[in-house]
């Protein structure tokens, strides 16, 4: 239909297809790359016949905090689920005091060098009423799938500082794909229906980073030789970083140690959107 053919609809449809225009759509969403962006590389700058590789442990020395019951007595649909409420997971200390959960990376050394972009997808299912996993990394523009397994109400509130936040409701079994525009360590996601739930998000320009499993160990693999200084982030506990060598065709070791007396320390996180004001402001605390 041409211009004249709308004009004679009337003004009310002109302004409909404007705005849908102006709004976009879609599922996939996420924030779309900067005008004039370069696209990201189709083969990675590392010769794999001279990269090395980094092994290590992530502890917490002290007491641990004792995890309590998660109180989900206000949702029946997640409490038919477990024969005991489940524990709280923001702290995660294994027999012999590795700590999982935590999220480690290069923080410096690849300055000037760019990665294509990981065609791997990512998934943060929402099962039982809880995220998993509770703590993931994707590198930018890599596809991120938020998946609804438990089939009733969740609610997705990524509160980024750098990246365009998003919040999204996934009323029955669905996926819901996102991705993000620029590196961030972390973004908070929390679920506005159940309380309890929340996962973090790291992202970064290359596909070096990695997180703790239940002993806390971790691997980096396929790094080109050079010196770099590696992050591990906790939730809780703040950050620590250690400087390593990678030498071509061994495995640096490392080791980051996290103190239970640590707690609270401050972490980088942006501010959950409040959901109450008509323009989704970030919340903000008033004494």
């Amino acid at each position: 239909m041409n211009i004249s053919g709308l004009l004679k609809r009337g003004p009310a449809l002109m302004m409909g297809l404007l705005l849908a225009a102006a709004c976009g759509g879609g599922e996939s969403g996420g924030d779309a790359p900067a005008a004039g962006s370069a696209a990201a590389p189709t083969a990675s700058p590392v010769d794999p016949a001279t990269a090395g590789n980094i092994s290590g442990t992530v502890t917490l020395s002290g007491t641990p905090p004792a995890m309590a019951p998660i109180d989900m007595g206000g949702e029946a649909g997640c409490v038919e689920g477990y024969a005991t409420p489940p524990l709280a997971n923001d702290v995660v200390v294994g027999p012999d005091g590795g700590l999982a959960n935590v999220f480690v990376y290069v923080k410096e050394g690849l300055e000037g060098m760019e990665f294509p972009t990981s065609s791997q997808e990512v998934v943060l299912d929402q099962d039982g009423c809880l995220y998993h996993p509770r703590v993931l990394g994707v590198q930018v523009g890599q596809d991120l799938t938020i998946r609804n397994s438990d089939g009733f109400l969740h609610n997705i509130n990524a509160s980024p500082s750098t990246n365009r936040p998003f919040n999204v409701s996934q009323p029955v079994v669905m996926d819901t794909r996102r991705s993000f525009s620029a590196p961030e360590v972390m973004i908070p996601v929390r679920c506005n229906v159940h309380g309890w739930m929340t996962a973090f998000i790291g992202v970064l320009s290359h596909p070096y980073h990695a997180v703790s499993g239940p002993d806390g160990s971790v691997a980096l693999q396929g790094l080109p030789p050079g010196d770099y200084v590696i992050e591990a982030w906790h939730e809780r506990y703040g950050v620590v970083t250690q400087n390593v060598t990678v030498a071509t065709g061994e495995t640096a070791a490392l080791s980051f140690q996290f103190d239970a007396g640590m707690a609270g320390a401050a972490v980088s996180l942006g501010e959950p959107l409040d959901l109450m004001h008509p323009h989704g402001h970030r919340a903000v605390d008033h004494p």
